[in-house]
């Protein structure tokens, strides 16, 4: 939750830098304490100290959840388990029977959650493709729409703005997933969006370290109630996983510029490769794809990389290659990927902040071996 005395007149720059700094008067500890403790005593009966058992508060996740909150422009900022039990604890607030808007590309393993709602009978979704869609489908029946801008892992955009105008005319609540983007280069609810989930464990961490979810809204009332069903049901942040997310906070600055500049130089030279038959990428941030012109030369192409590592995930420090059908989206059927465009030839990358020629060369080495 947010925390009275952190500043929101500094530049982002500076914010990042210090968060966590000027919150321990006692100790003056430039770095901020990791409470492990999982109880606290009370000064006498009836009395706290505002602190009575981790899972309701902690001191380490009150200081990144407060961050979080300044960083997305929100009311309140919760810190959960991972990116999952982040949509998952905003979908708790949905009675049985919703009818839910999403982006039809998405991340693989929001898609398997959401079939799971609709198999368990707990929602009915839909899923559309562009702007257009949205205003189609969304309705007075509508209880949220779930966004991913870009989408993962086409990259596709929508005007956060103009569906925010859409769900505010039918009383629906917007949630966007900024995982891809950070509040560095998009903050959703500054464009009308209700909630805003974030994947921790992707650029705010950004080492590839530590598994997080981060869940920001724009309403305090939301928030409290997102809180109280957080406390109730237990995927909160853990005080160690709070620090290594605050650690990972403070540089979260420069590594997206990082992330970006070389993001921009590997799809200037992708798009010009003979073998490379399409690049996707939004024009901003870390994250692209691209088509290769010989589907069957793509396991030979991920084992000459010598950089670039085969894995999933994304965000961190380390450049990352993934194959989306068979990694981060393989539980969507494959009619059904490849009938919005995520075929067998794509692969995503997930640019780190080495220098960018050595990206370069190593693409272009394990590209050349399959001449």
């Amino acid at each position: 939750m947010e925390e009275k005395g952190q500043a929101r007149d500094v530049q982002t720059d500076t914010f990042l830098a210090q968060i966590g700094n000027h919150q321990n008067p006692v100790t003056g500890s430039i770095n901020t304490p990791i409470y492990f403790s999982t109880t606290y005593e009370h000064p006498t009966l009836g009395e706290s100290t505002g602190y009575d058992y981790t899972r309701t508060k902690n001191p380490t996740r009150e200081i990144v959840e407060s961050a979080l909150a300044i960083l997305e422009n929100g009311a309140v900022g919760l810190a959960t388990s991972s990116g999952m039990s982040a949509i998952q604890l905003v979908f708790s607030q949905f009675p049985v029977g919703s009818q839910i808007v999403a982006s039809r590309d998405l991340y693989g393993g929001s898609y398997r959650y959401f079939k799971e709602l609709e198999k368990q009978g707990l929602y009915q979704f839909t899923y559309v493709e562009d702007e257009i869609g949205f205003e189609k489908a969304i309705t007075d029946r509508t209880a949220a729409v779930f966004i991913e801008t870009p989408t993962n892992p086409l990259m596709n955009e929508v005007s956060i703005e103009k569906v925010a105008r859409l769900t505010k005319a039918y009383a629906a609540q917007l949630i966007v997933d900024n995982t891809f983007y950070t509040p560095l280069i998009q903050r959703p609810l500054e464009l009308g969006a209700d909630v805003v989930v974030h994947s921790a464990t992707k650029y705010l961490g950004g080492h590839n370290d530590l598994l997080a979810g981060a869940v920001i809204t724009r309403s305090k009332a939301v928030g409290e109630k997102l809180a109280y069903s957080l406390n109730t049901t237990g995927a909160v942040l853990s005080p160690f996983d709070c620090w290594l997310l605050i650690r990972g906070m403070k540089t979260l600055s420069l590594r997206m510029e990082r992330h970006e500049k070389n993001a921009q130089a590997v799809v200037a030279f992708l798009t010009t490769h003979k073998q490379i038959k399409e690049v996707l990428y939004p024009g901003r941030g870390g994250m692209l794809s691209f088509k290769i012109k010989k589907q069957e030369s793509i396991k030979a192409f991920l084992r000459n990389l010598s950089i670039f590592t085969f894995a999933e995930s994304l965000g961190g420090v380390e450049s990352l290659i993934t194959y989306p059908t068979t990694q981060t989206h393989a539980d969507i059927p494959e009619e059904l990927r490849e009938s919005y465009g995520l075929t067998a030839d794509l692969l995503r990358i997930s640019t780190g902040i080495e220098a960018s020629e050595d990206l370069i060369a190593d693409l272009q080495q394990a590209l050349a071996s399959l001449e």
